[in-house]
């Protein structure tokens, strides 16, 4: 399981390296994010190029990951300073269309890895044909922005609903590595992180970012020693996600109806706050 991590903090980047982190994420995405985000309880990372530049020392080679801006006219020029700023890997978000993973993978000329962000109904709707697309090194399925163009209610859906299972399937196919959403702490929350671990480990999903909530928006080396063994809770996610993908299929169908039920759950609970 690769576990990204997202921040522009040069120390906390090498903290979280040494720490069992397996990418540096910076997110430079600011297009079209107010309005989709802006009213949300959501962290708009406000990253830049710069950020980039300054923590490529700290992070090894082929583990620093950037999220560029969905395509627009000056596409190519952003992409060509994210690779000369040291991204090894770009991820291209908010996409519909082939044609816009076409122009992605043109602007890139085989300089990075490129990832491809399916956080888009229409997205999904063209995966097989996006992936197919030559130079497409990987995926992850960003649920997001993704239920929030559904209508629905919790993060989560897509993945009980029986939705991403079918773009895994198109994924597994492939044969091109791919993750899924988020992650927290084991052992915490309505849907703790060992469940989802079993659905990743059910559906052939090998990453996942680290949520806002694993690190308690820690802005800082000292914060996050402060409140929490980070190493050790890092390791926990990965040895859980190890003994997941032990699983037979019993237990792991048996997983995913617990995650159902708790997601529906969780849903109810939403919509009643809402009427009150």
């Amino acid at each position: 399981m690769k576990l990204f991590m997202i921040t522009n903090c040069l120390d906390l980047a090498e903290f979280a390296i040494t720490s069992g982190v397996d990418r540096i994420f910076v997110d430079t995405e600011i297009l079209g994010k107010d309005a989709r985000q802006g009213h949300l309880n959501t962290v708009i990372s406000r990253h830049t190029l710069d950020d980039v530049r300054r923590i490529r020392p700290v992070v090894p080679e082929g583990r620093l990951l950037v999220r560029v801006n969905p395509i627009h006219e000056g596409t190519k020029a952003e992409i060509d300073l994210a690779i000369e700023a040291g991204a090894d890997v770009l991820m291209l978000p908010m996409f519909h269309r082939v044609e816009e993973v076409e122009l992605f993978i043109a602007a890139v000329g085989g300089r990075a890895r490129c990832n491809l962000l399916v956080e888009t109904v229409s997205a999904a709707a063209n995966l097989k044909a996006c992936i197919e697309v030559p130079g497409v090194d990987e995926v992850h399925i960003g649920l997001n922005d993704l239920h929030l163009e559904l209508g629905l209610d919790f993060m989560f859906e897509p993945l009980a609903s029986g939705m991403v299972d079918s773009m895994a399937t198109i994924l597994r196919d492939s044969g091109k590595p791919f993750g899924i959403g988020g992650i927290a702490r084991v052992g915490e929350g309505l849907l703790p992180a060992e469940l989802l671990l079993a659905e990743h480990a059910r559906l052939g999903s090998s990453a996942a970012i680290l949520s806002r909530t694993f690190h308690r928006q820690a802005s800082s080396v000292a914060e996050i020693k402060k409140q929490m063994d980070f190493s050790a809770e890092v390791s926990k996610l990965k040895s859980a996600y190890q003994e997941s993908k032990g699983y037979d299929l019993k237990v792991l169908q048996a997983k995913h109806r617990d995650v159902q039920e708790k997601v529906e759950m969780i849903v109810e609970s939403i919509k009643a706050r809402r009427l009150k």
